[in-house]
């Protein structure tokens, strides 16, 4: 017979059984990635689709692409969404590719919000617990839009929202992308 009286023996087992239940998920657990800096290649990672399927970041290469990040709950992040599907569908957009990445908790919202806006550019959303392409891109604060070259390098990152097909935001852009002359 044990000395142990059968109230603590419960609880001991029970501390146990927490501790190799958690043992995977903390042996899984890796830290979140590091923003990429202006300058730095995106690492290519898989984007979950919102409005459509699953892509890899990689999939862009070759294009000037433009990523906003945003959240359905943002004021902000909405009044920007229609200036950056004119800015995807106007001549001066046409030499660029405009996704969005949403940072909501719920894939629902999002996707209620996409669905009252009319989005037609490809959306995506980011995922707990390790909010990836948010740590990346350097989201923070949103509404936040990245800049990536066609070799995948950050070229620019504008915190804030902004009409961004006014001709000054075009000028921004095209700045940005403009290649270097040396």
């Amino acid at each position: 017979m044990s000395s142990m009286p059968e109230p603590r023996l419960s609880f001991a087992a029970a501390i146990c059984a927490l501790a190799l239940l958690a043992t995977p998920a903390m042996a899984k657990a890796q830290p979140p990635p590091k923003l990429v800096e202006v300058g730095q290649v995106m690492p290519d990672v898989v984007m979950t689709g919102l409005n459509g399927p699953d892509k890899k970041l990689s999939g862009y290469r070759g294009r000037h692409l433009i990523i906003n990040v945003w959240a359905s709950w943002c004021s902000p992040c909405r009044k920007e969404a229609a200036s950056l599907e004119r800015l995807a569908w106007s001549e001066a957009g046409s030499r660029y590719t405009v996704i969005g990445i949403s940072t909501d908790d719920h894939r629902s919202a999002a996707q209620q919000w996409l669905k009252q806006s009319n989005a037609t550019i490809s959306h995506y959303i980011d995922r707990a617990p390790s909010w990836t392409l948010e740590n990346l891109l350097g989201a923070s604060s949103i509404p936040v839009t990245v800049l990536v070259d066609p070799q995948g390098r950050v070229v620019a990152r504008v915190r804030g929202a902004r009409d961004w097909n006014s001709p000054e935001s075009i000028q921004l852009i095209e700045r940005a992308f403009k290649p270097l002359s040396r």
